[in-house]
């Protein structure tokens, strides 16, 4: 395990605190700071953004302003507890998934928590993937990618279109996917007093808004505890410091003993979604994504 260097240390401190600004209980506050970092982390001429509808569904084509590929396409599910959380927030990630794959990247804004709790979100990236499939794509063209939360609503997706005997996407990427909510994972106590993003006080916030007086064991709750036979080729990164570092090392365990093609990488000393931060690890992380994309796409 790599020591965290003072940099590092300092680096945590940081996100620690930009993460307090946005960690505010007051649910309509947090979610319109995530939207102004979103607006700002995630501006950039190199790319464009088109707003659709998808049947009543705010969504948004993230695109590079050159040449770029169109046989394929990034289908984006983004985190935020499944209580906060939008397109616009996600433009930290989705503009990087853009930039380094040179294909277009479609994010939605499912319904969120407590407002509409479980199953909305799943029925949300269902009319996300279905109105892909109207435009024209096979499903086999789509790469669905996930952050925290939103790695847990592409599982739960993937499980859901396997239920009901659909053309599964062609690969899977997931960064610091949260896959199982009734915490068990070793890591919430490992890593308690490392973690800069997250706290047990927060995540079990998240659980109750989401998915309060449910099975937390339902595979579309907790997707870990899922069938994950006949999968696609699946990467996964996570931070080491991170109290959901067991949600993807258990998934990736889970994968491999049904034959699924996964690999993951674990990253020292980072954070929780670190890609979204302007730090060197975040820019290698995604060079691995589109370097796993063009894998899978050939």
């Amino acid at each position: 395990m790599g020591k965290t260097s003072k940099r590092n240390q300092n680096l945590m401190n940081v996100i620690k605190r930009v993460h307090g600004l946005v960690e505010n209980p007051d649910l309509e506050k947090h979610r319109q700071s995530q939207d102004t970092i979103g607006a700002i982390l995630g501006n950039t001429k190199a790319i464009n953004y088109r707003e659709i509808n998808i049947g009543g569904m705010y969504a948004e084509w993230v695109s590079v302003n050159r040449a770029h590929m169109k046989k394929y396409v990034i289908l984006h599910c983004h985190g935020g507890g499944y209580s906060t959380g939008s397109s616009l927030y996600a433009r930290t990630l989705t503009s990087k998934l853009a930039e380094f794959t040179s294909m277009d990247v479609l994010c939605f804004d499912y319904r969120l928590a407590p407002e509409n709790p479980y199953p909305a979100a799943t029925e949300d990236a269902m009319k996300a993937w279905n109105y892909l499939m109207l435009l024209g794509y096979g499903a086999g063209d789509v790469i669905l990618t996930g952050d925290s939360a939103g790695g847990n609503l592409a599982l739960s997706l993937m499980l859901k279109l396997k239920e009901e005997g659909r053309i599964l996407p062609r690969g899977l990427v997931l960064m610091s996917p949260w896959t199982d909510l009734t915490s068990s994972g070793k890591s919430f106590a490992t890593k308690a007093e490392l973690d800069p993003v997250l706290d047990s006080a927060y995540i079990d916030r998240m659980i109750q808004a989401y998915a309060e007086g449910q099975n937390l064991k339902n595979p579309y709750i907790s997707p870990l505890f899922g069938n994950f036979e006949g999968f696609p080729p699946t990467y996964i990164q996570v931070g080491e410091n991170e109290i959901l570092l067991s949600d993807s090392l258990r998934l990736h365990q889970a994968l491999a003993d049904a034959n699924v093609s996964v690999k993951i990488d674990t990253y020292s000393g980072m954070w929780h979604v670190f890609q979204m931060s302007p730090v060197k690890a975040a820019r290698d992380a995604m060079d691995k994504n589109a370097e796993f994309i063009y894998d899978i796409c050939r």
